[in-house]
């Protein structure tokens, strides 16, 4: 049985930790879209540049997952 205050621990690190880059992720995908509307001659550019950025910004999310996923199997 998982310790309560632990369960409690690794729901709130997943839940606040992907707050950041689910809003980083929806800024990303809009200027993008933005930049692409005003330009299109430069999408490639814009598409390797925001593919990029998302993955970093999604990277964030798995720390907090991996940290949740810690607290759960080997703290408890």
């Amino acid at each position: 049985m998982i310790n309560p205050d632990l369960a409690l621990a690794a729901t709130l690190a997943i839940g606040i930790g992907s707050i950041g880059p689910a809003i980083a992720i929806g800024l990303i995908g809009s200027k993008a879209s933005e930049a692409i509307g005003r330009n299109p001659d430069a999408a490639p550019k814009i598409q390797t540049s925001m593919i990029l950025a998302i993955a970093f910004a999604e990277a964030i999310a798995i720390y907090a997952l991996v940290i949740a996923l810690i607290l759960i199997f080997v703290v408890a």
